[in-house]
């Protein structure tokens, strides 16, 4: 899907999704460029659009995270409280004009403090079955799908803000990890 030139001045959610193409590169640079050309964006715009990301969070006179996202993507799509453990939350989701069938989620605590942020699969888009590791493909589940999928799995700590890992069994006994970046699968390695 084509994605609408930005006016000038102005961050749009069709930056934004630039912003987190350029992270999911690092491992997947085939799947970031098929996007890059869907989207009819430049190298150089998808470039300016993480420098002028990473110049709003790093400011000195940077809003807070929630209300960036607000600035950036505007009113969310949908708010719905949510309860992560013990902790009571709200979840905003904002679609995004490249992944039709995701939704941008910010976990927003009481006092408007971001907990997690990362894209999930859009309310009534169903998810895809997940029964064995070649079901694992790049881009295709989050990671709550393949937590679900594969339980019990087991959170590991990313290489990045942005980065997450799970460590599980598969159906056949092998041990394995998904990589994650922004809450979309990246890749699945074969442990052993």
């Amino acid at each position: 899907m084509p994605t609408p030139k930005r006016l000038a001045g102005t961050f749009t959610a069709a930056d934004f999704q630039l912003v987190l193409l350029r992270r999911m590169a690092d491992h997947n640079p085939e799947l970031v460029e098929d996007a890059r050309h869907e989207m009819n964006v430049s190298l150089v715009e998808m470039r300016e659009a993480n420098k002028r990301w990473q110049a709003m969070v790093r400011s000195p006179h940077s809003r807070g995270s929630l209300s960036r996202y607000r600035a950036v993507l505007g009113e969310p799509e949908f708010r719905t409280p949510r309860r992560v453990g013990d902790l009571d939350c709200e979840a905003w989701l904002w679609p995004l004009p490249f992944w039709t069938d995701l939704r941008f989620e910010v976990l927003v605590a009481g006092n408007g403090a971001v907990w997690n942020e990362w894209l999930v699969r859009a309310p009534g888009h169903p998810a895809p079955e997940l029964r064995t590791l070649a079901d694992l493909t790049p881009w295709s589940c989050t990671v709550d799908e393949v937590a679900r999928a594969f339980a019990p799995a087991r959170p590991l700590e990313g290489t990045a803000p942005t980065r997450w890992g799970l460590a599980f069994t598969s159906p056949d006994g092998r041990e394995a990890v998904s990589e994650f970046t922004w809450g979309l699968l990246q890749r699945t390695q074969v442990r052993g």
